[in-house]
């Protein structure tokens, strides 16, 4: 049986793949997708949602609205990466798929309480959705089967030294859920780093011979264009799939158990997560962090999820 989940994101290029390979894929039953400020604005990555759901025939699928802001503190985004849409590249038709009227945390909730079986949450973005679901309705906890994240790194940050982007934009959040009691699985830069976009990647979906096959091509150009202007990097990383691809298939991203913190109020290191994978803390496991990808089946899954889409659109 496929298992449920629901992707709470900030598209985002990477989160608009993670969304066609949770479509597509059918080791995974998609029952929603939640969107959070993060990447960029509430209002644009909801937008970007709903264009990611029109290009790629995603009509069956609720889309809800959810936070504007951290918990505690200001808003940033990431346009620098992502652009000033938060979706720069290709250019997008007027979307067709709308919002739900009910908040994402409300749907979060509803979901969890209907569903006759516990449900995944794979959040690919900050976690102030998550955190607000957890601690306005502590008892959804018991229905959430795993939380499987992408988010934070056992080694540098990306948005500063110490930081990746997703846990640095609310760290008050992050530490909420990785504090919840939940099974957490923690999919960070030094695994999603596996995952690189090259040029034979782009190949294979402009191979493909589809409108949304070009669409990803070019996502993912305009991305790697971003990673090399910034890092230096010859071919970017697709973060926010690498969870997705876990919950499919969890032998393709290996995985260890650890203790894993959030800074909190480090001076240089607030946002980081500080990975005991030796247990020098003596402090109890609260996570499962992945350490390894299987990259090639990880791109043989991905490209296999927009060519079912894509013949969809035909």
């Amino acid at each position: 049986m496929p298992v449920p989940i629901v992707i709470d994101c900030d598209p985002g290029h990477d989160d608009a793949l993670a969304i066609m390979l949770a479509a597509a894929d059918p080791a995974v039953d998609l029952l929603a997708i939640t969107t959070v400020a993060g990447n960029q604005t509430l209002e644009k990555t909801t937008l970007n949602a709903r264009r990611v759901c029109g290009i790629a025939g995603i009509t069956d699928v609720p889309v809800a609205a959810g936070c504007a802001r951290p918990l505690l503190q200001p808003p940033g985004v990431a346009a620098d990466v992502h652009g000033a849409s938060g979706l720069d590249g290709p250019r997008f038709a007027e979307p067709t798929v709308d919002v739900v009227p009910e908040h994402a945390v409300d749907l979060l909730h509803r979901i969890l309480r209907d569903h006759p079986e516990p449900v995944t949450l794979v959040p690919t973005a900050p976690l102030t959705n998550i955190a607000l679901l957890l601690t306005r309705h502590p008892e959804s906890a018991a229905r959430i089967r795993e939380i499987v994240l992408m988010g934070g790194s056992t080694d540098r940050g990306n948005r500063t030294p110490a930081a990746e982007f997703n846990i640095h934009a609310d760290p008050e959040a992050a530490d909420i859920v990785f504090g919840s009691g939940v099974p957490v699985t923690m999919c960070g830069l030094n695994v999603t780093h596996q995952a690189l976009a090259t040029p034979d990647v782009l190949a294979r979906f402009t191979g493909l011979g589809t409108e949304l096959g070009d669409v990803c091509a070019e996502l993912l150009a305009f991305y790697g264009s971003a990673y090399h202007r910034l890092w230096g990097m010859p071919h970017p990383p697709l973060h926010d799939p690498v969870a997705v691809a876990r919950v499919i298939d969890p032998d393709l991203v290996r995985c260890v158990d650890a203790n894993v913190a959030v800074e909190l109020h480090g001076r240089y290191t607030r946002g980081a997560t500080v990975v005991d994978l030796h247990g020098y803390l003596d402090r109890p496991v609260n996570a499962r962090v992945a350490v390894a990808l299987d990259a090639a089946r990880f791109w043989d899954r991905m490209v296999d999820a927009v060519r079912t889409l894509g013949a969809r659109g035909r």
